[in-house]
């Protein structure tokens, strides 16, 4: 059997960035007995690229995190719902471990604070990007279950995403328009949707995309956002409102 123990030690912490961390664990009501690994967590490879010789990304702590967040929410849902099919469940379980749902958790725990991130990203606003946040949430999970057990992280995690999962069961939640409106075109039309960026304005580190849904040979938009999945998103939704709104 597999230990959790690091092959590889993380790289040390200055008190400084210590003192920091230990700001999130308290507000996130957690506790580390590893800093190192936690600051691993936070870690984006943008900033690791910049000071290789300190520290590592958090790329491999968030893919065991994706793994740990699935298992928890799958067992979760598995015993909560016990009358749900499986189709049912990966659904709910699709929305729950969501970019739009971890990015969201993220803030809660002001994630964006303590993130280490390179100076490219920084000035481009990588501090509020939800795929940054959501990777960074999920680095987070797979460095506290090598630092704890995966009791301590279940707990961690429905502490904050137990309470999307009832959203989703009673339809309260942020709702997922690209998905929707490709499951319904696809059952009415048997086609798919297409998107088509029609422009894009501001400077290279302050893009707005504006992008157009196209359904059949209807148009919907151009919709904007400050990349193009925000884009898609609106224009997704506006197509889907007119189109199925009542469906």
């Amino acid at each position: 059997m597999l230990s959790k123990k690091h092959v590889l030690s993380p790289a040390a912490v200055s008190a400084s960035r210590k003192k920091e961390l230990q700001g999130f664990l308290k507000h996130a009501g957690i506790r580390f007995k590893q800093y190192e690994l936690l600051n691993q967590a936070f870690s984006h490879r943008s900033y690791a690229n910049e000071n290789p010789a300190a520290i590592r990304n958090n790329e491999k702590l968030e893919f065991l995190g994706d793994s740990v967040l699935g298992l928890v929410t799958a067992e979760y849902l598995y015993q909560l719902l016990p009358e749900k099919q499986e189709g049912e469940l990966a659904r709910i379980k699709s929305f729950v471990v969501s970019e739009e749902s971890l990015a969201g958790m993220a803030l809660h725990l002001q994630v964006d604070r303590y993130l280490l991130i390179g100076k490219g990203e920084e000035q481009t606003g990588g501090r509020t990007k939800k795929a940054i946040l959501a990777d960074t949430m999920e680095a987070v999970i797979g460095a506290y279950y090598l630092d704890s057990s995966l009791a301590h992280a279940r707990r961690f995690i429905l502490n904050y995403l137990a309470g999307e999962i009832d959203k989703v069961i009673h339809n309260k939640h942020r709702r997922d328009f690209k998905t929707l409106l490709q499951e319904q075109v696809q059952k009415t039309y048997k086609t798919y949707p297409r998107y088509s960026v029609v422009k894009k304005t501001g400077p290279d580190h302050d893009r707005t995309f504006w992008v157009e849904a196209v359904v059949q040979d209807r148009r919907f938009g151009p919709c904007s956002g400050k990349n193009k999945k925000e884009a898609e998103r609106a224009a997704a939704q506006l197509a889907y409102e007119e189109l199925f709104a009542e469906a």
